[in-house]
């Protein structure tokens, strides 16, 4: 009996110690979306809490939030998981994970959520920090390779203007004329790269706003149906039906046309005659997939390697920067995602612009882009 008495005793100093030190703020919300009552850590997050409805608590609102998980848990009785960003009790921002759990009657109701929330301000910051060194390499690696860009542009300019010099000496005017030439394309590939160095450098928030996935990939097959079929490159599209989001649309729009550019140079460059890309989007395990495929002349393992490194380009010299898929890849990683790829020699290609759908920005109440997970709240 004095056993179970004291094993008694030990489960509610364990219950008690729990409840006090554990290091989540734990808070019970009712129907009416007050907090009834909430542990220690609850306090040191969010301030005073007694009485105060859970929006005021967590988000210093005067109403209920908009996609609000506590009314969602109420209302089907699933437990779920969300990354919400609340206000502390001294005004500060707080970027918390929140378990909400519903308190399930024998009778099926629903009096109460437990709402247990994990501090991550700290990790989030080193998620954006890391994005920023990321982004900071690839300009670093993209810099190193500007005076050898730039070097092989001028090279081409003083053979043009060599041409035209000697065509003039001998009064050969076809001579000139070939200069010229050289020198007018040497001109534009120098505009050309100084315009996607530029582009791929900015440091611009995304302009983000609410736009289908489907019709940006729609209006890129637009631009390049036409060009591919000239040159011999079936082009199609498939669209998975994929849901709005929050997107900078004519950056989405310059990464995926950079895929499908180099999808239709790969396939022209092949052995074979013709080729395929296929451009297509769905959503897949919470992710945005848009999927680029050719069955072009597919990389080895060297040029695989390189892919992503200073301006290296398949397209060879007078075609290609090699700022095209770094430019994606910035493009990818200021939605929160990546481009992955697949690729074997003679085979053909596929590239993937993945975004998390829960890492994807949101616009703020001035219209800057704020890189962030899912909205809502408690």
């Amino acid at each position: 009996m004095s056993s179970t008495v004291a094993t008694e005793d030990v489960r509610n100093w364990i219950h008690s110690e729990l409840w006090n030190q554990v290091p989540v703020a734990i808070g019970v919300i009712d129907d009416g979306y007050r907090v009834v009552e909430a542990n220690p850590g609850f306090a040191r997050f969010f301030g005073e809490w007694r009485a105060r409805p859970c929006y005021a608590v967590f988000k210093d609102r005067t109403e209920r939030c908009d996609r609000c998980g506590a009314a969602a848990t109420f209302a089907d009785g699933k437990a779920r998981v969300r990354e919400e960003r609340g206000v502390r009790d001294d005004g500060s921002a707080i970027t918390y994970l929140v378990q909400l759990v519903p308190l399930t009657l024998q009778d099926g109701t629903i009096p109460y959520v437990i709402e247990m929330c994990t501090d991550i301000t700290a990790t989030k910051v080193l998620e954006q920090e890391k994005l920023e060194a990321e982004r900071l390499a690839a300009v670093g690696q993209t810099v190193a390779g500007l005076a050898h860009g730039i070097k092989n542009v001028i090279m081409g300019l003083e053979g043009g203007v060599y041409v035209v010099r000697s065509g003039m000496q001998r009064g050969d005017s076809d001579r000139i004329l070939q200069g010229w030439e050289m020198v007018e394309e040497n001109i534009d590939r120098i505009s050309s790269f100084v315009k996607e160095f530029l582009d791929f450098a900015r440091g611009r928030a995304p302009q983000v706003r609410l736009c289908s996935p489907d019709a940006v990939a729609q209006k890129v097959f637009d631009l390049f149906r036409d060009a591919a079929r000239l040159g011999g490159v079936e082009l199609t599209l498939t669209l998975g039906g994929t849901t709005t989001a929050m997107l900078d649309e004519d950056g989405v729009h310059t990464a995926l046309a950079n895929l499908v550019s180099n999808a239709v140079d790969a396939c022209q460059v092949s052995e074979r005659r013709g080729g395929h890309v296929k451009l297509s989007t769905r959503d897949e395990r919470g992710a945005l997939i848009l999927e680029v495929e050719d069955d072009g002349v597919g990389m080895d393992a060297e040029i695989r390697r390189q892919v992503f490194t200073n301006f290296f380009s398949t397209k060879g010299l007078q075609k290609g920067t090699g700022l095209g898929l770094l430019t994606t890849r910035k493009i990818a990683q200021e939605h929160g995602g990546r481009v992955s790829f697949e690729s074997t020699e003679g085979a053909g290609s596929v590239f993937r612009l993945v975004f998390p759908r829960d890492r994807l920005p949101k616009q703020s109440e001035t219209g800057e882009a704020l890189q962030e997970a899912s909205h809502g709240a408690a």
